[in-house]
């Protein structure tokens, strides 16, 4: 929420402090009121909305706790911070267990209270996108394929998909792994006159150079030792379609030249024959990798560098964009719970406030990921902090990481703690990966890992994993 457009109220019966406190979020552009006691707050507060209240625990006319207690009930969207004195810190324990934000010891700094203020706006408005999309479910998308997002970056990769589309030229896709290069890819096929044609997608980082042409460019009988038969290559079969060459950083130099041949005239010339082939195909590619840094380092070619780089998309990682994390979550929640016949409708807060503060160095991928252990896990009706157990692995774990032990006892048993989290991690990867893709059948998802039933159900005990309710 901008600065200047949320609403602070300050409840204290000293004067001194009500002034102090307006004056100092008044500068940082926070529209701020003051009440002398709980009753006129609670007054002020029926007439219009207030974003925070900062509110002194001990008040001659209704204390701090009344007031906490009263704005929870009538004004659920309202925060509460409660203000304490040294000797009532340990009331600050009931205060949060009573619902409050924070709690802010006097006597405090300028600073300390535009921070926590800054803070509780920051889960405020995470908590409203939250309960909206809980309400809503899954976002509506303005494109054929799945670029979901609000945020003034994706709405720019949104914009240059649509300028793009309806052309045939050459499209270059870079960005982290796990970004949704190929969903970019998609979209833009989706959107063009090709949209009813073929798309192909091939990871260049999975074949090998003379595979990979034999592949795009097809051959002929008795090209190389297992070429039995003529075989149309991709290209070919994509004929008035779409193929989509993704972690192109990975193709050879020699493959690289032929790449560029066939861009620039659009003909083909399958391993072992003498004929070429006229074909009409777009490109599009995708690396995540500086392709400029390996044209210095010699890796890729220059003149092949300039052709493919006619109209570049930058894919910004899931941090560079974080108001779109909570609608992309509820995109997958919805397509997860569909496939797997579940109840589940939403995130409840403290769990949809770990996924917008989490990194996410996996990027949408690793997101995705993420929400369909949640669902495979979850057995009410909002998933909770306990389904998202790899991100609070993950938390602990680098915890641990930052841990100074001052005694040998101490070091073994943070590096004991770290083995056991990381192990756990590793343990739920599996098993919910092995259950996703066997369709939840815990028979055949033994069978596939190797593992007797008995051994794979105890595992899935351990950690909680519960199947989906069948239709």
């Amino acid at each position: 929420m901008p600065s200047d457009s949320a609403r602070v109220l300050i409840v204290d019966d000293e004067p001194n402090i009500c002034h102090s406190c307006v004056k100092i979020l008044s500068k940082s552009g926070y529209h701020t009121e003051f009440a002398l006691d709980g009753y006129e707050a609670l007054r002020m507060l029926a007439k219009q909305p207030f974003d925070v209240v900062v509110t002194d625990l001990k008040m001659s006319a209704l204390g701090g706790m009344q007031v906490l207690a009263r704005v929870r009930e009538a004004f659920p969207d309202t925060l509460v911070i409660v203000i304490t004195g040294y000797s009532t810190v340990s009331s600050a324990v009931e205060v949060m267990k009573m619902g409050a934000f924070d709690y802010l010891p006097k006597p405090f700094t300028p600073h300390e209270l535009r921070a926590v203020v800054g803070q509780a706006l920051e889960e405020r408005e995470k908590r409203l996108a939250n309960r909206q999309l809980r309400k809503e479910g899954a976002p509506s998308r303005r494109l054929a394929h799945q670029l979901v997002g609000s945020s003034p970056r994706i709405k720019k990769v949104i914009s240059m998909v649509e300028k793009v589309a309806p052309t045939d030229a050459t499209v270059l896709v870079y960005g982290e792994s796990g970004t949704g290069k190929e969903l970019v890819a998609r979209a833009v096929h989706a959107n063009s006159n090709r949209a009813d044609k073929v798309f192909f997608a091939v990871d260049c980082g999975t074949l090998s150079g003379n595979l990979l042409e034999s592949e795009l460019f097809g051959h002929v009988k008795g090209a190389f030792t297992d070429a039995h038969q003529d075989k149309a290559g991709i290209f070919q079969q994509a004929h008035t379609g779409t193929v989509f060459l993704d972690e192109i950083s990975n193709i050879g130099l020699d493959v690289q030249g032929k790449l560029l041949r066939f861009l620039e005239t659009r003909e083909l010339m399958p391993l072992g024959s003498t004929a070429s082939h006229k074909v009409d195909v777009r490109l599009i590619f995708a690396t995540n990798r500086n392709l400029d840094e390996m044209v210095q380092a010699g890796t890729f070619r220059q003149d092949f560098y300039y052709r493919i780089y006619v109209y570049p998309i930058l894919l910004p990682a899931l941090k560079e964009r974080r108001e779109d994390i909570l609608p992309i979550a509820y995109h997958f929640l919805k397509q997860f719970t569909r496939q797997m016949n579940k109840a589940v409708s939403g995130f409840a807060d403290e769990a949809a406030a770990r996924l917008m503060d989490y990194g996410w160095p996996g990027n949408v991928r690793q997101l995705r990921n993420v929400v369909e252990r949640a669902v495979i896990l979850c057995d009410k009706e909002n998933i909770s902090l306990k389904d998202l157990p790899l991100l609070g692995e993950i938390s602990d774990i680098e915890n641990l990481f930052d841990a100074t032990p001052a005694t040998n006892t101490e070091l073994k048993a943070v590096k004991s703690q770290i083995r056991q989290k990381a192990v756990a991690r590793v343990e739920i990867n599996f098993l919910t990966q092995a259950l996703a893709a066997n369709q939840w059948n815990v028979t055949r998802a033994a069978r596939a890992v190797g593992m007797q039933r008995p051994n794979f159900q105890n595992m899935m005990k351990k950690h909680g994993i519960t199947l989906p309710k069948g239709p």
